[in-house]
């Protein structure tokens, strides 16, 4: 016969295991919802045949509220009139009001804006500190912009997945999932993450498809990257081409690129046979190019938002002499006035 005490033991252990089974069960359920990849989404493999390389406006409304675009393009171009730590705390509380109400009225670009801010925060001095940042409010602005279907939504939100912000688990694999279908609903930014990952797997053609896919949106940083590539394998005039482009698409870093390429102390430092080259093909150090490219590399580090529709026109590639200039603004595309029609 068992002794008293000794069933007592035995029932408690019983007891106690059936409660951390359903305990254990509870969070293996929860940890694998956690990590199941949305239903629609397909895994990316590096190695399965190229996504189908989508244009990002057409997964967007085909009008905008008017009055809400105003009120965003008011806020952006004070938010872009200065660097953002010499804005002050009354001008940065102005921004943040002005594009919550645009997104509140449903502006996209208004609510891509303000999902930023509670990422980054708004103000990083204590004078001007307006917002800290909130990732939980973040990813519910993303989780709406996927639900509309939006390119932008489904990469943000795939960043999110990857660090592990708001309410989300880090998992790298729902995260590629996600870049996947924003590549192909046209996210420029997913479509130059799959380029990377491609090149990293050695697929060069598949990556550079990629490029090309973000490069002809206007997307700057692949004019940037094509450029690059483009000078490495002394193709030059291909590469000012690139460079040119993304000067036209506002990449501060292509008209740094353009700056270094006609300055005369970088020319010195090419050997005489690349030299040679670039002599050939009539591309030689010239100050003035390099004043103007560097007039707008500093213009785009304050307002990212210009665009130089005309740079042709007044910075034309070599051999073509140089216009009068009489500043950047000769070069800028001036905002249209006609009601947003993406």
């Amino acid at each position: 016969m068992v002794p008293f005490s000794s069933r007592w033991i035995a029932v408690t252990i019983l007891v106690f295991s059936a409660i951390l089974g359903k305990d254990f069960g509870r969070q293996h359920l929860e940890y694998s919802a956690m990590h199941t990849t949305p239903s629609g989404l397909p895994e990316f493999d590096v190695n399965r045949p190229l996504p189908i390389c989508g244009r990002w406006k057409e997964t967007m409304p085909k009008q905008r509220d008017v009055n809400a675009y105003h009120i965003y393009m008011r806020a952006r171009r004070l938010w872009h009139s200065n660097f953002e730590y010499l804005l002050s705390k009354d001008s940065l509380a102005s921004v943040l009001r002005d594009v919550s109400t645009a997104a509140q009225l449903g502006d996209w670009g208004a609510q891509a804006t303000l999902s930023d801010f509670y990422i980054h925060g708004l103000g990083h001095l204590e004078v001007n500190k307006t917002l800290e940042p909130d990732s939980f409010k973040a990813v519910e602005i993303y989780r709406a912009a996927v639900a509309a279907g939006q390119a932008w939504g489904f990469f943000n939100l795939g960043v999110a997945y990857e660090y592990g912000y708001g309410d989300l688990t880090m998992d790298t694999k729902i995260a590629w999932a996600y870049y996947l279908k924003a590549a192909e609903l046209g996210s420029p930014e997913a479509q130059m993450a799959l380029a990377q990952a491609y090149l990293e797997a050695k697929r060069w053609d598949a990556a550079t498809l990629m490029q090309m896919c973000a490069y002809k949106q206007g997307h700057g940083p692949a004019a940037e990257a094509l450029g690059m590539q483009a000078e490495v394998h002394r193709r030059y005039e291909e590469a000012l081409r690139f460079y040119q482009d993304g000067v036209r698409f506002g990449n501060k870093d292509c008209a740094n690129a353009l700056w270094i390429f006609f300055d005369e102390g970088a020319w010195k430092g090419l050997s005489p046979e690349v030299q040679l080259e670039r002599k050939v093909l009539g591309l030689i150090p010239d100050s003035a190019r390099r004043k103007r490219y560097r007039e707008i590399a500093l213009a785009l580090e304050v307002d990212p938002d210009l665009r130089f529709a005309q740079i042709d026109k007044f910075l034309p590639m070599p051999p073509a002499p140089l216009p009068a200039w009489r500043g950047i603004d000769d070069a800028v595309e001036p905002m249209s006035e006609a009601p947003p029609t993406y």
